[in-house]
């Protein structure tokens, strides 16, 4: 596998909160501690920031993804949509433009699954 294929990027853009649990966190946690991928980043994009911005046990989920090493990125169009940039930055999230850098990681060669 060449480095780009080693590295993942997780796209969470649902507002449905089980969606969150059962699939995205679960999935992106066991990953890195697994060691499926070398690299792993969560995108939160979309509903899903106004659903985080809410949810505590959903933050004390991220805190932990965030312990594990996973980068964790939202996109700042968004959050400022749900007027929750400042609630994501405060639980650790780099909030910034997400297009340019999105398309970088395609450009790259990066693995990408969706939620």
């Amino acid at each position: 596998m060449t480095d780009s294929n080693k590295k993942l990027i997780v796209v969470w853009s649902s507002g449905d909160r089980e969606i969150a649990l059962k699939m995205v966190f679960m999935y992106t946690l066991n990953s890195k501690l697994n060691k499926w991928w070398d690299d792993i980043t969560l995108i939160i994009w979309g509903p899903s920031s106004n659903l985080l911005s809410q949810d505590c046990e959903l933050q004390e989920y991220i805190s932990k993804i965030k312990r594990a090493g996973i980068v964790i990125e939202a996109c700042k169009a968004c959050t400022d949509m749900y007027g929750v940039s400042d609630k994501l930055k405060q639980l650790g999230v780099d909030v910034k433009y997400i297009g340019e850098t999105f398309t970088a990681y395609i450009m790259e060669g990066r693995k990408i699954i969706t939620f």
